[in-house]
């Protein structure tokens, strides 16, 4: 088949890395996307290094800011190459304020900057083919009953946040379904498991072993993106949620309606 190509956001730390870390143990060609330029180097040197894999390569990627998202589907569309593969990984939770486009920090990250990167890449994907879409969410969609459109254009009430994570996770469920429905590109969401990633770094250290100790380690974290990634049994697949590298039925939330409704505010919000 040769060498396939695959870019993962957020993948300088966390289960992002475990995800570029194992695609390019399996020889694939890596673009570790990240917002800071330091910390992306610093992950395809380290990667390189673990690998003993040359083709590995950074790009730059501000999720909260959709001029650097257009930025960075420009410099890879501009190398020329196939994608096979786009694993949209990165995200935040538990943190008010706004993107660079005034929208609710979370959303904005976790779904509208994805949602942007993918439209970007989307024909060189489909040019590809077969290619696949893959979109960390969370079990946590769940917990959302809907969404408040005028509350995706204010910060996170609350001091956890929890309500508009949940949200934006169900976005990234919506997204992945409507993707499918849309496009020939396979699509994929899933819940990663409760991981003892970075997104714990800001609780004390006395307390944080203990908010830890039963959490998945990263690599086992990224074993769910992995398998929507390349597993040959769900290659005819698409549109469906997945956890523990197994089907799970999405939330009843999730309907087609609101997915197109999602869509088309998403594309005209990302139009310029």
């Amino acid at each position: 088949m040769g060498e396939r190509t695959v870019v993962v956001t957020g993948a300088n730390t966390g289960i992002g890395r475990a995800t570029a870390l194992a695609l390019a143990g399996e020889s694939w060609r890596v673009y570790v996307a990240a917002r800071s330029a330091d910390k992306g180097a610093a992950a395809v040197a380290g990667i390189k290094a673990a690998t003993g894999s040359e083709s590995v390569f950074s790009l730059a990627l501000d999720l909260a800011d959709l001029a650097s998202v257009r930025a960075c589907a420009a410099e890879f569309l501009a190398r020329g190459e196939p994608l096979h593969v786009l694993v949209n990984n990165a995200g935040v939770g538990g943190r008010r304020g706004l993107t660079k486009q005034g929208f609710e920090l979370m959303f904005g990250v976790n779904h509208l900057g994805h949602f942007l990167l993918t439209e970007l890449l989307l024909e060189r994907l489909v040019s590809s083919a077969p290619a696949r879409v893959v979109t960390v969410s969370s079990d946590a969609h769940y917990n959302a009953r809907g969404i408040d459109w005028d509350a995706l254009r204010r910060p996170a009430r609350g001091i956890t946040g929890l309500g508009e994570y949940a949200v934006s996770k169900l976005c990234n469920v919506l997204f992945s379904q409507e993707l499918a429905r849309r496009t020939a590109v396979h699509a994929y969401a899933l819940h990663p498991g409760v991981v003892a990633s970075d997104i714990w770094r800001r609780v004390p250290w006395p307390v944080r072993p203990l908010v830890t100790r039963r959490m998945l380690t990263v690599d086992q974290g990224a074993q769910t993106s992995l398998y929507c990634a390349t597993s040959a049994s769900v290659a005819a697949d698409s549109g469906l949620f997945y956890d523990k590298c197994a089907l799970r039925e999405a939330s009843e939330v999730a309907t087609p309606e609101l997915g197109r409704a999602l869509w088309e505010r998403s594309e005209a919000w990302t139009t310029v």
